[in-house]
This record gives C-alpha cells, sequence and structure tokens, in this order.
C-alpha cells in the first residue's frame, strides 16, 4: 500500500511554469512505475506522462508536447511533473498514480494500469 500525496499547483498566468510534486510513503518507491494524468471540466481524465522505476524510460501523451517534463527521485520518495509555457487549456485537476512493478522496466500509458492515485492538485492558467 502506498499514499500519494500532491503539491505545486495553483494559479498562474498563461506563459508561467509550475512544478508538481507528488511524495510516496512507505520505503520502496523504486518498485513502483510512477505517472501523472489530468482532469479538466468536463472532459475524459488524461494521460500526461509515465516514469519508470529507474527513471531511464519515459512517454508522454499524445496530446503533451515538449513544455511537460517528468522526473523522479527515488531517495526523497518523489516524482515531479515540470510544466512551462502554461497555457490556460492546461487547467486541470493533476493526479499522481502508481503502479507496483518490481520486475517491470517499461512504463504504463493507460489509467486502469495504475493501482493508487494521489487526492489531485488544481493547476489553473489564466489567459
Amino acid at each position: 500500500q502506498v499514499q500519494l500525496v500532491e503539491s505545486g499547483g495553483g494559479l498562474v498566468q498563461a506563459g508561467g511554469s509550475l512544478r508538481l510534486s507528488c511524495v510516496a510513503s512507505g520505503n520502496d518507491f523504486s518498485n513502483y512505475v510512477m505517472g501523472w494524468f489530468r482532469e479538466a471540466p468536463g472532459k475524459e481524465r488524461e494521460f500526461v506522462a509515465s516514469i519508470s522505476r529507474s527513471g531511464n524510460r519515459i512517454g508522454y501523451g499524445e496530446s503533451m508536447n515538449d513544455r511537460f517534463t517528468i522526473s523522479r527521485d527515488n531517495a526523497k520518495n518523489t516524482v515531479y511533473l515540470q510544466i512551462d509555457s502554461l497555457k490556460p487549456e492546461d487547467t486541470a485537476v493533476y493526479y499522481c498514480v502508481a503502479k507496483f512493478s518490481p520486475d517491470y522496466v517499461g512504463i504504463y500509458y493507460f489509467r486502469t494500469y495504475y493501482d493508487y492515485w494521489g487526492q489531485g492538485t488544481q493547476v489553473t492558467a489564466s489567459s
């Protein structure tokens, strides 16, 4: 069992940047594939990014571009999502997710694979 706590969301002007953090409980963080999803009002939850246990494999959602950067620090039990050049369409609740996968070297794109979800952090980019 792992608990995920996100932070770093907020209200920023379009063009600004945010770095979201997600801290996981427990002492086996390196056994989890981590990721981020987002959900905008009236839209389906959308895959943002995933990172492998070691951090050497990364994937992003189709509608994401190089404005998004996922990273992790296994020593700190933390995964990050850097969002640059924020746009109003980035406004959403961002969720941190985790999948226990001690023997897997890849990443996961689909929400059904993830066992654990954080409570979400609101990101609002004003125009």
